[in-house]
């Protein structure tokens, strides 16, 4: 049987593991389902229709399940958040439910979303993400696995996000981020400053992807090209790896026009 404070409230019919914590004066639910050794912490709140995964902490004044910010939602109709397993949501941290009826607001496996950060509806974030203080996510956002977002980092809504990518602290994301590149702030706007070595190394990419990737940056975006030409050349100037492809696909599926 789960451990409940006894200050905390917990609706009967919220489904909790047995070896769920939920700390003092902790508020859950109805629908609210919560995994095997999660720990929901003190003036935490989970509403809505939200799925806690396994082995996730909720830390103090989180708010997970709320009614989307959306003007556009219906009084009524039955959106949905989930939490990955082992996820960390820190201090007013907050993710909302969907906007249109079924839609599902997720946040992946092995996320750590710092405190003050905001997941707005229908946002998509993959595993292994780290949001740093205050970062914020706008409608519809897609933010592949391991991408990492500095602090006062704002995204636009229906941008995305690619994998590995490093967003730096209070810039303004306005269009798509290539996957394994850094996007920081340079004058009045964000710009692609080249390849995330540290975090490529980290990682454990290999130098030889690393190095393809830094030709294919200097072909996009430091040989005078416009966009079409510079993939053309990358297809036939730089080896083939699984991720050199992974950047080119990522530029021609963009819908929103790529920093």
């Amino acid at each position: 049987m789960a451990t409940i404070h006894p200050t905390a409230i917990v609706d009967p019919q919220a489904k909790l593991d047995g070896d769920v914590t939920v700390g003092p004066y902790a508020i859950i639910g109805p629908h609210v389902t919560i995994g095997a050794g999660s720990d929901v912490q003190a003036h935490a709140f989970i509403s809505g229709h939200t799925t806690i995964g396994q082995r996730c902490q909720i830390f103090p004044f989180a708010c997970v399940g709320m009614k989307t910010q959306d003007l556009k939602y219906k009084a009524g109709d039955i959106t949905y958040a989930e939490i990955g397993d082992e996820t960390v949501l820190r201090e007013f941290s907050t993710v909302h439910l969907g906007t249109k009826p079924g839609e599902v607001t997720r946040v992946g496996q092995r996320c750590l979303v710092m405190a003050y950060c905001h997941i707005a509806h229908g946002c998509n974030v993959g595993n292994d993400v780290i949001m740093s203080n205050l970062a914020t996510l706008a409608g519809e956002v897609t933010i592949e696995d391991h991408a990492v977002l500095g602090g006062m980092a704002g995204v636009h809504q229906f941008c995305r996000v690619g994998t590995f990518a490093m967003i730096g602290g209070a810039t303004k994301i306005r269009q798509d981020c290539p996957p394994y590149m850094v996007v920081d702030m340079a004058g009045e706007g964000p710009r692609v400053a080249g390849p995330n070595v540290v975090g490529l190394q980290r990682a454990g990419f290999p130098a030889e992807v690393r190095s393809a990737l830094k030709e294919a940056f200097k072909l996009i975006y430091r040989e005078g090209l416009n966009r079409t030409q510079a993939l053309e050349r990358i297809k036939y100037e730089v080896v083939d790896l699984p991720e050199v492809r992974r950047l080119v696909e990522f530029y021609q599926k963009s819908q929103r026009g790529v920093h």
